[in-house]
């Protein structure tokens, strides 16, 4: 009998194996101080994070200078030590497009569209193409600026459920196997959101998923595509999906797009959209509060230059003061 027959969308004893082979994450490794892999926080609580600026009106976005930038931690105001606009020879980006193979098989139109808008980044990003499958990625284009080369790697999903039964788990593991260095990081997610292990609120792959990617500094991005087969049409299960990829992008710094409770018909508006907030992109620098633990603290961006608006993570660690 082959895998995929062995893991029927309905069986649910592939069901219980596939949860045996991802975990639920305890809370003992959510703490700040057992999260594995690299973080943007230095000593004396200076962290260093990604912020994007949108126009609330129109199309034209603001330029923000260092004096213009605010940063709070509750009711104190933080101070902004550097303040980069990553454009230039600071524009260089390392983006990882990421497809479900629990996405319904019916995007080849939209497939074409992301091309295009591969085909379309600067010379200074890296794309890497991955699918997710079994709470992991299968990387079928490393890292590379020949954009054509990794718009080639795109392929129509499976279509099956229970080859990606948490796309979490796979983001989770992508991230804490990703190298950091001088670039950008930033993944483009195209799933339905839908997690067959631990469906509804308070999910910890999620919650899991959310803190490694704060920590790294790695801004998620996501559009909403239909689940194959009987999620993808399970109210409650699409629902909670596009709930967790809202919860998610939005955490992180980055941006979810829907269409409203299907795959969109075209992916370019929202491509557009996207495009244009990686050119609008800084990276900040300002000094924490420590607490005599390490900890996320939540922060806010403000600036007072007429029709910006600021994006960042919603939260940032702070190591333990010393």
């Amino acid at each position: 009998m082959t895998l995929l027959r062995a893991l029927g969308e309905h069986d649910e004893k592939a069901k219980r194996h596939l949860a045996n082979l991802i975990p639920i994450p305890s809370r003992s490794c959510l703490e700040p101080g057992n999260l594995v892999g690299p973080d943007r926080a230095g000593g004396n609580g200076s962290s260093q994070h990604g912020v994007s600026v949108e126009a609330k009106h129109g199309a034209e976005v603001p330029a923000i200078n260092r004096e213009d930038m605010r940063v709070f931690q509750g009711n104190n105001r933080l101070r902004v030590t550097d303040w980069v606009a990553l454009q230039g020879d600071r524009a260089a980006l390392e983006l990882f497009v990421l497809l479900d193979e629990a996405n319904d098989p019916d995007i080849g139109l939209q497939l074409n569209e992301l091309r295009q808008f591969m085909n379309a980044q600067p010379a200074t990003t890296a794309i890497a193409v991955g699918d997710m499958r079994f709470g992991g990625v299968d990387t079928v284009q490393n890292f590379t600026k020949d954009h054509a080369q990794a718009g080639k790697a795109l392929r129509l999903p499976f279509g099956s459920a229970s080859l990606s039964p948490n796309p979490y788990a796979s983001l989770s593991l992508l991230i804490r196997r990703w190298p950091e260095n001088s670039a950008r990081r930033e993944i483009f997610l195209i799933s339905s959101g839908i997690d067959q292990l631990y469906g509804g609120p308070s999910d910890p792959y999620l919650a899991e998923i959310i803190e490694r990617a704060q920590r790294a500094g790695i801004q998620i991005y996501a559009i909403y595509a239909s689940a194959a087969g009987h999620f993808g049409h399970s109210f409650w299960r699409f629902t909670w999906g596009q709930n967790n990829l809202a919860q998610l992008a939005d955490e992180t710094g980055g941006e979810s797009y829907f269409q409203g409770f299907q795959t969109p018909i075209a992916f370019k508006t929202f491509l557009d959209e996207f495009s244009d907030r990686l050119k609008h992109q800084y990276k900040i620098t300002f000094l924490a509060i420590p607490e005599s633990k390490a900890s996320y603290q939540h922060v806010r961006f403000e600036t007072e230059v007429p029709n910006a608006e600021l994006i960042g993570a919603d939260r940032v660690y702070v190591p333990a003061a010393k």
